[in-house]
């Protein structure tokens, strides 16, 4: 699935950001779970397809989809109580973690500034990362309480530039979504992007190039790296 550039003609990057939830760990699929089970409780199917159209592509999804369906405003919020809850609980009981995260990461930490920029509430993050060590390979987070509006809006990668201390053109983003790829492009930054099982039928036009896994970053990063040494 790769394409556009070769490892000799990618830029000199300075700093990764990374998306969180189905880059990093494995959660994306528990968060369409706990929504799906919530509305569900209601009497609303939400289905992969719908996930990806109302979720995935665009930002305030549960608001969004619920208007749709007819739930009212106070509806939607007690729905999201619930979503919650259950998130909650299946972060702290089912597997997240994904191959070749770890591994992948310590590779490019000596070499890169790197952060984590995320659409996941504070509250939710934390929980995720108590479970992953992961977060000691990282200079800097972004979680949705340290902007104003969410991805697809660019505002997310703008406080990361800002963040970094270098330009746009220095940091590389990397997702798995349509909506993290429009941000990250927003914001003027090159994006790579590793689909998920939900992600993975969705167009990614725009990225700058698309990896079947993690694993393939460093050798991509890397390599550039000693070809301009």
């Amino acid at each position: 699935m790769d394409f556009c550039m070769k490892s000799a003609e990618t830029p000199d990057y300075a700093v990764i950001l990374w998306d969180n939830d189905g880059v990093l760990v494995d959660t994306e699929r528990l968060y369409f779970q706990a929504t799906r089970e919530a509305f569900a409780r209601v009497g609303v199917d939400l289905t992969e397809k719908l996930f990806l159209e109302y979720f995935l592509l665009q930002s305030e999804g549960t608001s969004k989809f619920g208007l749709a369906n007819g739930l009212s405003e106070t509806g939607i919020a007690e729905l999201r109580l619930v979503r919650d809850k259950r998130y909650q609980q299946l972060l702290r009981q089912e597997q997240i973690m994904i191959d070749g995260v770890r591994d992948t990461l310590e590779m490019l930490r000596p070499h890169f500034v790197m952060g984590i920029v995320t659409s996941s509430l504070r509250r939710h993050f934390e929980t995720i990362h108590s479970r992953t060590s992961l977060l000691e390979l990282f200079d800097f987070t972004i979680t949705r309480e340290d902007y104003v509006d969410a991805k697809p809006a660019p505002d997310p990668y703008l406080s990361a530039i800002a963040r970094s201390g270098y330009p746009a053109d220095r940091c590389l983003a990397i997702e798995d979504s349509p909506r993290g790829l429009i941000a990250a492009r927003a914001a003027g930054l090159d994006c790579w992007v590793i689909p998920t099982d939900l992600t993975r039928r969705a167009a990614f036009t725009g990225a700058t190039r698309v990896l079947e896994r993690i694993s393939e970053v460093p050798p991509l990063l890397l390599d550039a790296k000693h070809l301009r040494s």
